[in-house]
């Protein structure tokens, strides 16, 4: 198998697992753990399974000049990233979070304009224009009241610091695959974003009833920590080595259609015509963008 098929197999591995994680870390928050205290539990998690894994990867010692731009890394993807999104869908829902998370391929390829000058075309800027529009009104249309989603607007404005925050770790990251390990990578970042989420988290993360939490909790919690943290950050830095980071992006696309369904079977959220229509333009937007 070569390296481009492992690494669009990787790709797609890590939007699967996203996908369901929306409505899986839903159901536990936050009954059981709140958003905050979950990024502790997933940060923890991560460095200890990816410090114990660096084991059996090669000994690289990071060149001095990369550690500011490492520090950059866990800021937006270990902190910002996963902040905002598990928040965000704490106060919102599962479809929301879905579709919304979308408009990061589109940030990762203005990104990609500025820093690598890849030139925007008048279709891809009406792709742009759809796409923000799409998760705008989600925004500020998609409020319906529900019990389980107190702030939908305040939610999916956080859902979408986390698009942006995502986008710019792709971007950053991509210089980094290609000159260290994924499990070298993936170490000091989790270690670094362990520390800078620390006194962020703590509070809501000793709040928890640990001896009395039931077992579908612990499960999902479980899932959350092992697939969405450790193998999905895996995944996408063995893709990122091998494919571009707007590539990379794209997979993002799968989410919505993989989370909705899940979502929708589970019965945790319900489609609206918003929804729908606000779908179609995020969905629109994107393809205008990546079209060659």
């Amino acid at each position: 198998m070569d390296k481009r098929t492992v690494a669009l197999l990787a790709a797609l591995g890590a939007s699967l697992i996203y996908a369901v994680n929306h409505t899986i870390a839903k159901g536990v928050m936050p009954t059981y753990i709140k958003p905050f205290g979950f990024i502790l539990l997933r940060v923890v998690g991560a460095t200890i399974l990816f410090w114990t894994i660096s084991f059996w990867g090669p000994k690289q010692k990071i060149e001095r000049s990369d550690w500011a731009r490492i520090i950059i890394c866990a800021f937006f993807g270990m902190v910002i990233n996963m902040l905002m999104f598990f928040k965000g869908l704490q106060l919102s829902t599962p479809i929301n979070s879905s579709v919304i998370i979308t408009i990061s391929p589109i940030l990762v390829f203005i990104l990609s304009s500025i820093f690598i000058k890849e030139k925007i075309t008048f279709l891809r800027t009406i792709g742009i224009l759809l796409g923000f529009s799409g998760a705008i009104g989600l925004i500020l249309f998609g409020n319906e009241i529900r019990q389980d989603a107190p702030n939908i607007p305040l939610g999916n404005s956080m859902l979408a610091i986390n698009a942006v925050a995502y986008a710019v770790y792709l971007i950053l990251m991509k210089p980094l695959t290609l000159k260290y390990h994924p499990f070298t990578l993936m170490k000091w970042l989790f270690l670094i974003g362990l520390l800078m989420n620390l006194p962020i988290t703590y509070a809501e993360f000793n709040e928890v009833a640990w001896t009395s939490l039931p077992f579908h909790a612990i499960w999902k919690m479980a899932f959350v920590v092992v697939g969405t943290t450790f193998f999905t950050f895996l995944l996408n830095i063995i893709a990122l080595k091998t494919l571009k980071a707007s590539t990379l992006g794209a997979f993002i696309y799968l989410q919505p259609l993989l989370a909705i369904s899940f979502a929708i079977i589970m019965g945790a959220d319900s489609l609206t015509m918003v929804k729908v229509a606000c779908s179609l333009l995020v969905f629109m937007g994107v393809y205008l963008v990546t079209k060659k």
